[in-house]
């Protein structure tokens, strides 16, 4: 049984999931071993939001290769054909996992993609929330999230902000479960 709220600081639920594409499966503690950390983003591949990201998410594991990086493409009704096709059209060479069932978003009450979670030694959670505002780099208004905390962690400094709101496109919602037309 998930708990009843997450808080920073304190260990999120560990989770197996099959990857994407393979017979394998990983889990928060591979993720874990032999990196200072993992960061997980729900992930989507007919999000627009996460689209977004495409080039940001394939550079982490080379920007940032103390870090272990994964996706989880947990969005109700998303076809694994459809994310295959995401993959190849869009040229994507980061590790996704499949949440069928959307269990691993519940239990770390994730809403949206994408929505990252920095997780630490002992599967602490660190930072949860936006990687940005959603505005472009180079728009003036531009404000990051998730590299500011990603730089603080590995200096061993404190998080300023842990956490931010979430926005993108929705895991679940009551639309996917209308049985037919109202």
């Amino acid at each position: 049984m998930a708990a009843a709220q997450q808080e920073i600081g304190r260990a999120v639920p560990s989770f197996t999931l099959p990857l994407l594409g393979s017979r394998g499966s990983v889990s928060l503690e591979t993720l874990l071993a032999g990196h200072k950390a993992a960061l997980i983003i729900f992930w989507s591949g007919v999000c627009s939001h996460c689209r977004r990201y495409d080039q940001y998410f394939n550079a982490l594991p080379s920007k940032h290769p103390d870090i272990n990086f994964v996706a989880i493409a947990s969005r109700r009704s998303e076809a694994v054909d459809a994310m295959r096709s995401a993959v190849t059209e869009r040229d994507l060479t980061f590790p996704i996992l499949i949440d069928a069932n959307g269990v691993v978003a519940r239990e770390y009450f994730a809403q949206q993609t994408p929505r990252s979670y920095l997780v630490g030694p002992g599967g602490a959670l660190l930072y949860r929330g936006a990687i940005d505002n959603f505005k472009m780099p180079g728009d003036p208004e531009y404000l990051a999230y998730l590299e500011p905390a990603l730089s603080c962690f590995l200096a061993g400094q404190p998080i300023a902000r842990p956490e931010t709101a979430s926005f993108g496109c929705a895991i679940e919602t009551v639309y996917y479960q209308i049985p037919g037309q109202l």
